[in-house]
């Protein structure tokens, strides 16, 4: 289990543990939902490709401008409407 203290202005640290498995970084943003089982669920919000740009790269990978992947998307997604 992994815990963080709520501090007196309603802030909370996320834990590096989870911070590293949803790679998320500083300035990034997450949605807060409570569900029905009075659990809370967050969730890094989608970001377009070019934000994240370059964050998966492994060495000797092709790269790929963020336009080309745009496309790409849009392509499949047209296709497959």
């Amino acid at each position: 289990m992994t815990v963080a203290t709520l501090t007196s202005k309603g802030q909370i640290t996320i834990p590096k543990e989870i911070r590293n498995q949803l790679m998320l970084h500083s300035g990034d943003q997450v949605d807060f939902r409570l569900t029905a089982q009075g659990e809370v669920m967050l969730k890094p919000l989608t970001r377009r490709v070019d934000e994240v740009f370059g964050r998966l790269s492994k060495v000797g990978q092709k790269v790929i401008a963020p336009e080309e992947m745009d496309a790409a998307i849009a392509k499949r997604i047209k296709h497959t409407s």
